[in-house]
């Protein structure tokens, strides 16, 4: 006991017999590290319950920018029943949302008429299809405005794949071209001719080849010092010649007045286009379809084994004159998107999203190949299906259907048409500029499969793995389409697949400066049309002729 009451009164411990405050004391200490524990478990649950209901709302709501996810969670075929809910044909058929925003390429800041005196004359010689010409073109007036040149008609090359010869004045409006730029860059039809010591000769034009993706300090200085020098220059040839991203947005909207509205096809090509898109719209909507399984992609992408032995032979021979050398592995070619659609697989697509055998398509392609083989299953699932071949029977496009006027007629009823689908948006001139020419024009309707991630879904299907479910994997891939409205142009895309947002602005606000969204104003080209008109009386009253 004694020993008990020592311990007891030990300094430090048995004080709290002698000394009853500090018991009190200690209690405290301890009720304040209980508050603070329950704070901080409080807040530990809270992170968790966060943590918890941010995850769930990823699997629940992937981002509309990241479809393979999408695939890489279920597909193929054990998708949520929700899915399939999610695609509106009804909805396709109208223009998609366009946010507030409307085209408009007009400058919105000082822009200039050009000068009377420049610095002498651009010839430009664009070679590829139409489309690649046509994105040429643009090119080539930008160019002949950043070096304060006068641009000579650009001369479009006789198409070795076309065989078509019609050029600049057999495609388009020359006159309409010119007028429609002249507050941008002065056009004339060819060098003129001088009169030197006597006699009359013309401008032989400096031949130079243009580094591809060439930037604006190419054209200040090396083009621009050969033109001063030679008084002309010849830049041949002139496909993506000019890089298409360039930190200046009235440069931009420059190459859209260009594409959308200085391009205009001569009056016979737009007479056929309405034509047809009039026969079409008759019995109510219709879809476009750009189905680029021909020969030519088939040998680039190296897309063979689908084929005959004899047909395979004929592709590996056109790869072998045209491209380069490369080993191509049709599996992998194909698991990765770099084949065009089949056109069952696009039939397959077009049903699985909600598209009956009413839907009427106008087929834009040149010759299918394969033949009736290939096409039967799409034409089965959708008999309504047309081409300019069968709607029109005029000579203009019996003897060049599958010319330059035949794919001018083709461009314009996809243009038109009230959903375009193209089956190959890789190096395709013609679904990329229709993409970017189709948003300028209101934001229309657009189905652009991927290929990548429906690769999966027609393997299974083709293997016999997996058939139930199939349409609605399709849907849960193409639920992350962008069907035509605003979005950011990521590189790769090109500029004339999406010129937003410089070729945009919003509805009902003004704009302040070149960097702001809001709109030019009303006047915009009568303030143009002035200033040209005062550069001229100016240059009238100095004795220029």
């Amino acid at each position: 006991m004694i020993v008990g009451l020592w311990i007891l009164l030990r300094p430090g411990e048995g004080m709290m017999l002698k000394r009853p405050y500090y018991n009190r004391h200690q209690l405290k200490q301890v009720k304040g590290l209980l508050g603070r524990f329950r704070i901080v478990v409080f807040l530990i649950v809270i992170l968790i319950i966060y943590f918890i209901v941010i995850s769930t709302s990823k699997t629940n709501y992937l981002s509309p920018e990241s479809p393979s996810e999408v695939t890489s969670l279920q597909l193929p075929f054990n998708l949520q029943p929700s899915y399939a809910s999610l695609i509106s044909v009804e909805k396709l058929w109208n223009p998609a949302d366009s946010g507030g925003w409307i085209p408009s390429s007009t400058p919105r800041s000082n822009w200039p008429p050009p000068p009377k005196e420049t610095n002498g004359y651009l010839r430009v010689r664009c070679n590829g299809g139409l489309n690649q010409q046509r994105t040429a073109i643009c090119n080539a007036v930008l160019a002949a405005r950043i070096m304060n040149a006068t641009l000579v008609l650009p001369e479009l090359d006789t198409n070795s794949y076309w065989h078509d010869d019609s050029g600049f004045q057999g495609l388009y409006d020359v006159d309409y071209f010119i007028k429609s730029l002249r507050f941008d860059v002065r056009i004339v039809e060819s060098i003129p001719e001088i009169r030197k010591n006597g006699k009359t000769k013309k401008i032989k034009a400096f031949q130079i080849r243009p580094p591809r993706d060439a930037g604006i300090d190419w054209y200040t200085s090396v083009a621009l010092e050969k033109m001063k020098e030679h008084g002309a220059i010849y830049l041949t040839p002139f496909s993506h010649r000019l890089a298409e991203e360039i930190n200046n947005p009235e440069y931009q909207r420059l190459r859209c007045r260009v594409n959308y509205h200085a391009l205009r096809f001569k009056p016979h090509i737009m007479q056929l286009s309405q034509s047809i898109v009039a026969k079409l719209r008759s019995q109510g909507h219709f879809m476009s379809i750009h189905l680029r399984f021909e020969k030519d992609m088939l040998a680039f992408a190296g897309c063979f084994d689908i084929f005959s032995p004899n047909e395979q032979k004929v592709l590996r021979k056109y790869r072998k004159e045209n491209f380069a050398e490369k080993k191509l592995v049709y599996n992998e070619r194909r698991a990765i998107g770099k084949c065009p659609l089949t056109p069952e697989e696009v039939g397959l697509v077009l049903r699985s999203m909600g598209f009956d055998n009413s839907t009427r398509i106008y087929l834009a392609a040149g010759d299918l190949f394969g033949g009736d083989h290939f096409i039967k299953p799409l034409r089965t699932m959708f008999p309504k299906l047309e081409n300019h071949s069968s709607l029109d029977s005029s000579t203009d496009l019996t003897d060049n259907s599958q010319g330059l006027i035949g794919s001018a007629v083709d461009y314009m009823v996809c243009l038109l048409s009230d959903i375009f689908m193209p089956t190959y948006d890789g190096p395709s001139n013609f679904a990329n500029n229709l993409l970017g020419h189709r948003l300028y024009y209101g934001f229309r309707s657009n189905i652009r499969p991927d290929r990548k991630s429906l690769a999966p879904v027609f393997i299974k299907r083709e293997e016999k793995k997996e058939v139930v479910g199939f349409e609605e994997a399709v849907r849960a891939v193409m639920r992350w389409t962008n069907f035509g409205g605003v979005h950011k142009r990521v590189p790769p895309e090109s500029f004339y697949t999406n010129s937003w947002p410089e070729c945009f602005c919003r509805a009902g606000v003004a704009a302040v400066g070149e960097e702001e969204d809001g709109c030019p104003p009303e006047n915009m080209m009568e303030v143009l049309e002035e200033r040209l008109e005062r550069e001229m009386r100016n240059v009238s009253l100095n004795g220029d002729e």
